[in-house]
């Protein structure tokens, strides 16, 4: 009983708030004659801020023409500001701000939603040893991060020297599908000397420092096995793989939706995702190293550790991962 009460309680005060609030948009109206749309552009600076209240005043609209906005084809998004305008009152004349602003927020709108279709076809899509393009994809990703090092065979124990499991880095592709392979070799080719930096220091295990309590666990012998046993070291492909996971499931969820709104100033695109998935290669190296861990077996417990602070970052509004990426002073500020 109490538990239906609670419930009954819960419903009735979302109807409550939600006829609140149409009651409270009613008198904003009437007070400063401005629609919510409108009053969210002209109060609100562009980027993140102002396209995320926009897409959430859109969604909750009553009106089935907002409600379909934020899922139309980017050709149609011009007709669709002109159907918002005029079943607003609005006059685009006199108001030719807003028109360019809905637009400009419309695009990011859409363009996520796009960008998510294009980036889990990619996953979606499997590694073929038998398409001669994936095949050209993997081997420039050996020839990007060893340059001066010729593979010898197609099948090699070679590709362990990159992070990958075994002798054929297909099977490695599995969870991820081509998505991975495309993140890796980006990587791999626009950030090339930060990429080999990055492959060599995961290659290499470092010291740490002992100390006196530690020592006196173990033997001599056995504490300078540990020590040098103590790693930076990881598998560079296959944590690759794991951030693209990573930065799957931000975009999936929305959470990138900060970052992107912020730095493109129109629809992002796989380029920006591809971007953000440099930056976080970069941070997790850096997080890794900060973190000290013990060994590899700690990794899931580190990038569950990163994971949650990506998503405290992704909670302002105006973050942007990728600083040297952000475009919001070049957003139409109207």
């Amino acid at each position: 009983m109490k538990h239906f009460l609670r419930m009954l309680f819960q419903v009735c005060l979302y109807f409550y708030c939600k006829f609140l609030w149409r009651c409270l948009k009613f008198v904003m109206r009437k007070l400063t004659g401005r629609c919510e749309l409108q009053r969210i552009c002209y109060s609100t600076k562009p980027g993140a801020s102002r396209t995320m209240k926009i897409e959430t005043s859109l969604r909750d609209s009553k009106s089935k023409l907002l409600q379909t906005s934020v899922s139309v084809h980017p050709d149609a998004i011009e007709k669709t500001i002109e159907d918002i305008m005029e079943l607003k009152k609005i006059n685009p004349d006199i108001n030719p701000q807003l028109g360019i602003s809905l637009q400009a927020c419309l695009l990011q709108i859409v363009g996520y939603r796009n960008l998510i279709a294009d980036v889990e076809k990619l996953r979606r899509e499997p590694y073929d040893s038998d398409n001669p393009q994936h095949e050209e994809m993997l081997l420039k990703l050996w020839k990007f991060l060893k340059p001066n090092t010729p593979l010898e065979s197609r099948i090699s124990k070679q590709w362990c020297e990159i992070g990958f499991q075994g002798d054929d880095p297909k099977t490695d592709f599995r969870g991820m599908g081509l998505l991975g392979l495309y993140n890796l070799q980006y990587f791999a080719e626009r950030d090339a000397a930060a990429a080999q930096q990055v492959l060599s220091d995961s290659l290499h295990p470092k010291c740490r420092d002992v100390t006196k309590e530690e020592i006196s666990k173990f033997s001599k012998a056995e504490w300078e096995k540990k020590r040098m046993d103590k790693a930076i070291g990881y598998s560079f492909a296959i944590v690759g793989i794991n951030i693209t996971d990573l930065a799957y499931n931000l975009l999936v969820s929305g959470a990138l939706k900060t970052h992107f709104y912020n730095i493109a100033p129109e629809a992002p695109t796989l380029s920006h995702f591809q971007q953000t998935f440099c930056y976080l290669m970069h941070e997790f190296h850096k997080f890794w190293i900060e973190e000290d861990p013990m060994d590899i077996m700690e990794f899931n417990r580190v990038r569950e550790k990163f994971r949650k602070r990506i998503i405290r970052q992704l909670q302002n509004p105006d973050m942007a991962l990728c600083p040297h990426f952000a475009a919001s002073e070049g957003l139409i500020n109207m």
